[in-house]
């Protein structure tokens, strides 16, 4: 049977190669998903199951979920986090949005990093920053040691070696990164299909969404069409390989023109789907960003105030839960790192 599946399989591909009507990268994906189900599932999981399979697998979640103190999916590695979550489960589209210099490919390397020290293997696609940027960002992370100092060679021989055991140390890690500058949804799911078959892979990140190419089959498709079908795709992808999928996705200007700019999912770009198609949407937002940028002049009555709240909220973040389909919303205040750009657990006494 498995054999008479792969020939017909085959058969098709190569007629739809022969053709002009398909672009290549829909081909090749679409040969690439029937080979991995054919060699994970043996091409049954179309097949209605009875409820009993279904209860069996939600009591053992459950009984998972009890006995690791509430984390039944991958640990974020942040505590609050992980309580409001349960962790990111199997089969969810997670996505982080956020306005630029707010942190959300800092966030997502944390959780990303914890993750694979956790013993979680990584898939990043990173089609904003090249993989030698996130690889120092966390070098520097790991050291102590500012990214800035060592991108610009500001270190002292002591440093150096310190930042050399760090890469030593995380080049062991089964994390990969793809930074190929333009990326469709078809090579992404081609790429993680082979990752998780070959590597184990147990987490995708995509940095971020709406760097992602257009379908490029029906020309005259509008950019929210586009996204739409990305989302769906993400989303679908999840669900194959049973996995989290972290998405990081920017917002509008429009939550810069209200006082303070926190944002709400209404300012999700380019399409509503975004919200539709995420298990969870997360909100990133750090006042202290905003509040830098409105510094009074230091010998007006306004700058002790302005000192004041900036003693406040220095290294603070906060993360919208905005959205959660299978539990509770809400805010969790992180510590943000600014050096190391990481994110960390707020100590209680800075709540």
């Amino acid at each position: 049977w498995r054999r008479r599946e792969l020939i017909s399989s085959c058969t098709e591909t190569a007629d739809l190669a022969y053709g002009a009507e398909e672009e290549i990268d829909a081909i090749q994906e679409e040969h690439e998903r029937r080979l991995f189900d054919l060699a994970e599932m043996g091409g049954q999981q179309g097949e209605p199951r009875a409820i009993s399979h279904f209860t069996e697998q939600a009591i053992t979640s459950a009984e998972a979920a009890r006995e690791s103190g509430g984390v039944v999916g991958i640990a974020t590695g942040l505590a609050d986090l992980d309580r409001l979550l349960g962790g990111l489960h199997d089969t969810d589209l997670i996505i982080l949005a956020g306005r630029p210099s707010m942190g959300k490919t800092a966030l997502a390397t944390t959780i990303g990093f914890n993750a694979v020290r956790a013993g979680t293997g990584v898939l990043m696609f990173s089609l904003e920053m090249s993989g030698d940027q996130l690889a120092l960002r966390e070098i520097g992370s790991e050291s102590g040691i500012s990214s800035h100092r060592l991108r610009s060679g500001s270190v002292n021989p002591m440093d150096f070696d310190k930042a050399r055991r760090a890469g030593d140390e995380i080049a062991k890690l089964p994390f990969y990164i793809d930074d190929s500058p333009s990326l469709t949804i078809q090579t992404i799911r081609v790429t993680a299909r082979r990752f998780k078959r070959c590597h184990g892979i147990g987490l995708v990140i995509i940095d971020y969404l709406q760097l992602i190419s257009g379908l490029g089959r029906q020309r005259d498709d509008n950019r929210v069409q586009e996204i739409s079908a990305i989302t769906r795709g993400l989303k679908a992808l999840a669900k194959e390989l049973k996995i989290p999928v972290l998405a990081l996705s920017q917002l509008s200007r429009k939550c810069e023109e209200r006082t303070p700019p926190r944002p709400q999912l209404s300012d999700l770009r380019e399409s509503g789907t975004i919200e539709q198609d995420g298990d969870v949407v997360m909100l990133i937002y750090r006042e202290e960003y905003y509040h830098d940028r409105n510094k009074p002049d230091p010998e007006t009555d306004k700058f002790a105030r302005w000192k004041a709240r900036q003693f406040e909220i220095e290294n603070k973040a906060e993360i919208d839960v905005a959205k959660q389909r299978h539990g509770p919303t809400g805010i969790v205040n992180l510590r943000f790192d600014s050096d190391r750009t990481r994110f960390e657990t707020l100590a209680p006494e800075a709540l």
